[in-house]
């Protein structure tokens, strides 16, 4: 296993991190417990959660993901082993704090929250989900589809003074060790930096953004930020939500899948989206590699990315997931995923 310095910070991450929101959904807690177990004997010392999982969220599962990591704690006393990432959840969902925005008193709430449920005192990297503001992600990505223009730009930049003397207030009672952004762009990545850097608050350490064969709006202009900014890019979604497999063609809903159990939009439900899976498929088959497999690596090997977040419901699909790190890009394959790229640059 390969280890990435986490920004500026002196924590070292496993290239490839363990996603867990599929847990109390889809997967019950031994299962978690057994993916953990896995997880750390390949030598991924990175986990990633939230307040809001499981997903498909619900307000019945909210914080089950939190509780089966903080009981695995408990029952093995190897707290000090993982670097442990969680979120605030941003406005939306009615049933976390009403669906309040971010702010000084939400994110109180929420940590604590969080902390009781990991059984923990700490959490290495403590996340915004996503931003109070209208933002290009989750389907609002195409032209149009936000106009600036009616966004209060100064009432932003006040709410990211509170946020950020919240965090850095937090930071220093030791709950938090590091601060880190999620759905954000290149503009928010950089004024919080911009702000951290004059005002003498805790420095943003990463943004967790999609990124896969099939979503790569970030591959110029966040992934430039990130490498000069020295920002962590972490990823999530690098198969798509798992259609890069195949299991949704063609309208297919396999049973206990995500796409079965979720009642949102699926945005990436496309015709563009479907074509560009198959035409990858060829190239896997061309060069004998597992679909996901070289989803996942090709992910994990860009130049501007620190650590791969995957997730899985079986350990069947973990294993092969974790196991995608072996997997060698030769130069002829990349080109061959670049040309399939230039045809589907925009699938969803």
């Amino acid at each position: 296993m390969i280890y990435k310095r986490l920004g500026r910070t002196d924590l070292k991450v496993s290239e490839i991190c363990l996603g867990t929101m599929t847990w109390g959904k889809q997967n019950t807690e031994s299962q978690a417990h057994e993916q953990m177990d896995y997880a750390l004997t390949q030598g991924i010392n990175f986990f990633d959660t939230a307040e809001l999982y499981a997903v498909p969220p619900e307000a019945d599962t909210q914080g089950l993901t939190e509780t089966y990591i903080g009981n695995w704690f408990k029952a093995h006393k190897n707290r000090q082993d993982v670097i442990l990432a969680s979120k605030c959840t941003g406005p939306g969902p009615n049933w976390i704090r009403n669906g309040a925005k971010i702010n000084g008193e939400e994110i109180k709430k929420a940590l604590e929250g969080s902390l009781k449920r990991l059984q923990t005192d700490y959490i290495d990297l403590y996340q915004l989900h996503w931003p109070n503001r209208p933002y290009p992600h989750h389907g609002r990505h195409w032209g149009g589809m936000i106009d600036l223009h009616k966004i209060d730009t100064k009432k932003e930049v006040d709410e990211f003074y509170d946020i950020l003397q919240t965090l850095t207030d937090f930071v220093k009672e030791g709950k938090i060790r590091h601060i880190g952004l999620s759905n954000d762009t290149a503009w928010g990545i950089m004024k919080y930096v911009g702000l951290s850097e004059s005002k003498g608050f805790t420095r943003v350490a990463s943004v967790q953004n999609e990124y896969s064969l099939l979503y790569r709006v970030d591959e110029v202009y966040v992934g430039e930020v990130c490498v000069r900014e020295e920002v962590a890019y972490l990823p999530y979604s690098p198969l798509g939500g798992g259609m890069i497999s195949g299991k949704y063609l063609n309208g297919a809903r396999p049973e206990g899948a995500r796409w079965s159990l979720d009642n949102r939009p699926l945005q990436r439900d496309t015709q563009t989206a479907q074509d560009a899976i198959q035409a990858y498929m060829v190239i896997a088959e061309k060069y004998g590699l597992d679909i996901c497999q070289m989803a996942l690596q090709f992910v994990t090997k860009r130049p501007f990315v620190t650590s791969n977040i995957i997730g899985a419901t079986s350990m069947e699909q973990l294993k092969s997931d974790i196991a995608s790190k072996d997997i060698i890009l030769s130069d002829e394959i990349l080109r061959d995923i670049h040309a399939v790229y230039k045809r589907f640059p925009m699938p969803y």
